[in-house]
């Protein structure tokens, strides 16, 4: 059995669901899957037998015989099925009321509703794909770019997973050398804990786990881009540049300082890399009661910013690092702020203007733009991502924050077992680590995994999924 929604769902029952967009189309589809799903298409159907993987035209009948609508069913038997349960899906048409209709019909033979996810729960419980693949599915259907997209599909197809049980093999006949020298300490005269196979394979293990933690972290900027902020001064031009990067006139620009009360958010994609931006109220002293509200709005998206994109006029403002210690109270770390230099059109010499700045040991390099005619957008681009770090390779994969979590808590299990290794030659401890390693990596493809996870990663799948 398997938790999800709070609500235990036993794997001998049949569900059914409706596995398409509610509303009006061409065709709509209703999956079932479990023990009675071949009777109940029957029942339904008034047909005594379907082929298995066959396509069939079918009516199908309501208790009195009248017919509900028409269409196709399809049968594939367990275990040669997504779900590894017997399943049928019957391709109606694609209004709202038939559907329902339908389904009523279905669940009047015997179905229960399915919950969220439950379809990929019970292909995962029957060992059709691991728990990596399961969180595929939903993250190729909510894909806000062709890279994730594509990264999804990878991942789907079992190349993120085929990483992490390789890991698994290697750390697996780590533990097995460590484990024989502890049972035969010194044999023949020979220390095995002081021989260089087990340094050896402990580096490799560490050089290949960040190798995929490099192409996870990839993975989930693709997944769930970035959040960013765009803040300054009124007038700054952060409204126009917010209109520049989206391609299209999203804020309201005028020359008349406050223009913006409240933020503005769009989802945007640049170069693959998905950006939740937001633009917000020009920071200044003020005493229009929507205005302060809105500056406050500002200053609490400024503090959930993954990285702050800090708009100034360049043609005015020659001391960004004074103004932004001004407007966030104090200098924000190089690595979280972007500093754009907007409104160069203005400067006749905007050639010479200082490449970096900087202050405590931080270089700051700001960003020379004109929002007014998109100079200097495609330098701004190529260093959001940078300051992210978001290059993902051509075979990039789709990764969750929970992924990078494991292999996080991996890395810090392998790095004990070096010291416990090279330090205190203790073999038990080196063993103990190892072992909380492979822990860690289980976790990933869902062999050692909390059913309230599952449940949790399940209920967030759309329903007939």
């Amino acid at each position: 059995k398997i938790m999800l929604n709070n609500s235990q769902t036993a794997l001998t029952s049949t569900i059914a669901a409706i596995a398409t967009p509610m509303g009006r189309g061409g065709v709509g589809v209703i999956r079932l899957s479990g023990p009675n799903s071949y009777q109940i298409a029957l029942a339904l159907t008034g047909r005594q037998a379907f082929k298995p993987r066959f396509a069939h035209f079918c009516r199908f009948y309501d208790s009195d015989n009248t017919v509900i609508d028409e269409g196709l069913v399809l049968y594939f038997p367990a275990p040669h099925s997504f779900t590894g349960e017997d399943v049928i899906e019957m391709q109606g048409h694609g209004g709202m009321i038939l559907q329902q209709q339908l389904l009523t019909r279905v669940f009047e033979l015997g179905a229960n509703q399915a919950v969220a996810g439950e379809f990929s729960a019970r292909a995962f419980d029957n060992d059709k794909l691991d728990l990596v693949q399961a969180e595929a599915i939903a993250d190729a259907i909510d894909a806000t770019s062709v890279a994730a997209a594509k990264s999804a599909m990878r991942s789907l197809t079992g190349e993120f997973s085929q990483k992490i049980n390789t890991l698994l093999e290697q750390l697996i006949q780590l533990r097995l050398y460590v484990e024989a020298a502890i049972d035969f300490p010194d044999e023949e005269g020979v220390d095995f804990l002081a021989d260089e196979h087990i340094a050896k394979q402990l580096r490799q293990v560490c050089e290949q786990l960040n190798n995929v933690l490099a192409t996870a972290k990839q993975g989930q900027l693709l997944r769930d881009g970035v959040s960013v902020v765009i803040a300054g001064r009124p007038n700054a031009g952060k409204s126009s540049l917010l209109n520049r990067l989206a391609g299209q006139e999203r804020a309201i620009v005028t020359d008349i300082a406050g223009t913006t009360r409240d933020i503005l958010q769009e989802t945007i994609v640049l170069n693959g890399l998905t950006l939740n931006l937001t633009d917000t109220a020009g920071l200044r002293h003020t005493d229009d009661i929507v205005e302060q509200a809105g500056i406050e709005r500002a200053r609490q998206a400024i503090t959930q910013a993954d990285l702050l994109l800090m708009v100034y006029d360049a043609h005015r403002e020659h001391e960004p690092l004074r103004l932004a210690s001004e407007l966030f109270g104090s200098l924000p770390n190089a690595n979280s702020i972007l500093m754009i230099a907007n409104k160069i059109d203005l400067s006749d010499n905007h050639q010479n203007l200082p490449k970096q700045f900087s202050s405590q040991e931080q270089i700051y390099h700001p960003v020379y733009v004109s929002c007014k005619y998109g100079t200097g957008l495609e330098e701004l681009v190529n260093q959001i991502c940078d300051k992210v770090g978001f290059h993902p390779p051509e075979n990039s994969l789709i990764a969750r924050t929970r992924h990078l979590d494991a292999l996080r808590r991996t890395q810090m299990a392998l790095q004990e077992a070096d010291e416990q290794l090279h330090l205190f030659h203790a073999g038990e401890l080196v063993a103990e680590s190892l072992r909380q390693a492979q822990l860690s990596l289980n976790e990933i493809t869902g062999e050692f995994t909390a059913d309230d996870l599952l449940g949790k990663i399940f209920g967030s799948f759309c329903i007939g999924k």
